[in-house]
């Protein structure tokens, strides 16, 4: 079992309140003995990675039919901050990748063309992502100096997945304040999971889904380096959902009557001296995380994933030619390995971490049954302990 000390700030029945996720002890699917290979770091999340820091901002309230405009209101932020505080003055080398589509991640060419990711990732629901971009830019003013050209200048990575199902997403209730409250709240301890932040009104495989993070470290011979994973997933069919390989989707009655496909978001950060091309393939290989979970990313998904490395720090800033260190890429293999581990691990601990939910017009989503799911792997013989 472990215990969360992130902070989420929830809206419930119009009051803002900060809550400290350490009041709830909660599963995740290693406790529950679901299988899974590789060694995790010592939280088994995205903070295993030195200097990266997670916030959430959860906004819960209301109840019954939808208003537009007044709720029920499921939604959030989340923001991922490769370097901590220090993140919009030492941009990080990365690379990314569109498995399908369907879907929004800000920034992107700027990524592409650049080598950088400058400054935060933050996630959200899919009509918020104008909001969010902007707020990211006016954190970015405030918090630090101008660039060495003497003005701000930015284009935030803001990715969304659509919780229009349970969450009043016409009525624009991600603001501002929210994710500057994402942001200065963010921390390296253990990350909140399931239904926070932008994962508030997720869904996946049509249990609920939302946020979820796991990890993976290489082993000394290895270079010794972490790979760490966040996802916000709300993609999937339930007929679909593998879990450690059995067929939970097909084991499991239909409760949710939604159906499509659905998107996800999927973050890599890594320790790992990479250069901003071998990222890119570190990127591709969450398909694979992604694909053991039972996905074909559909034509309705927006499946799109970023991976980051914080070594070499400094190089953005550099204004003379500088040494980078890089790995050769024949020594990658166990990274893709840890890639696709912490990925598929990630998705099944934020369906594990959330609560069945009821959101806008009385829509219900199940949260994944934990005795059930046991049973199910007892079943198959795929039962830890």
């Amino acid at each position: 079992m472990q215990k969360s000390e992130s902070r989420i700030t929830v809206v419930m029945l119009g009051i803002l309140v900060s809550l400290p996720l350490q009041a709830e002890v909660r599963p995740r699917a290693r406790d529950l003995g679901v299988p899974f290979e590789g060694v995790p770091g010592p939280d088994n999340g995205i903070t295993d990675v030195a200097g990266v820091e997670v916030g959430h901002t959860t906004l819960i309230s209301g109840e019954g039919k939808l208003e537009v405009g007044r709720g029920p209101i499921r939604t959030g932020v989340t923001a991922v901050l490769p370097r901590g505080k220090s993140s919009n003055n030492d941009a990080v080398f990365a690379g990314w990748f569109s498995q399908n589509g369907n879907g929004e991640m800000t920034g992107t060419t700027w990524v592409e063309e650049s080598g950088f990711l400058e400054g935060p990732i933050l996630l959200t629901n899919t009509h918020s992502v104008g909001v969010v971009r902007d707020a990211a830019i006016a954190w970015r003013v405030k918090q630090g100096a101008p660039d060495a050209s003497g003005y701000w200048w930015s284009l935030p990575v803001v990715a969304e997945t659509y919780d229009g199902w349970l969450n009043d997403i016409n009525g624009f209730h991600v603001k501002p304040e929210h994710v500057f409250q994402a942001l200065s709240g963010a921390s390296g301890r253990p990350v909140g999971e399931g239904s926070v932040g932008g994962g508030t009104g997720m869904e996946c495989y049509e249990f609920k889904g939302g946020i979820g993070t796991s990890s993976r470290r290489l082993h000394a011979k290895q270079g010794g380096y972490t790979v760490g994973v966040l996802v916000q997933c709300n993609c999937g069919r339930r007929s679909q959902l593998r879990i450690a390989g059995v067929p939970v989707g097909l084991e499991t009655p239909k409760q949710s009557s939604k159906g499509d496909d659905g998107s996800i978001i999927i973050i890599i950060a890594t320790d790992a001296p990479l250069l901003p091309h071998q990222l890119k393939r570190l990127s591709r290989r969450a398909t694979m995380g992604l694909a053991r979970t039972g996905s074909t990313s559909g034509n309705g998904s927006g499946d799109i994933f970023i991976a980051f490395s914080t070594a070499n720090p400094g190089i953005w800033s550099a204004r003379e030619p500088v040494q980078v260190t890089a790995l050769p890429n024949d020594s990658m293999n166990s990274l893709f390995e840890a890639t696709v581990q912490a990925t598929e691990e990630a998705i099944v601990n934020a369906m594990v971490a959330a609560d069945t939910m009821t959101g806008a017009d009385g829509h219900q989503v199940a949260g994944l049954p934990h005795d059930k799911l046991r049973e199910i792997l007892r079943k198959y013989n795929r039962l830890a302990k």
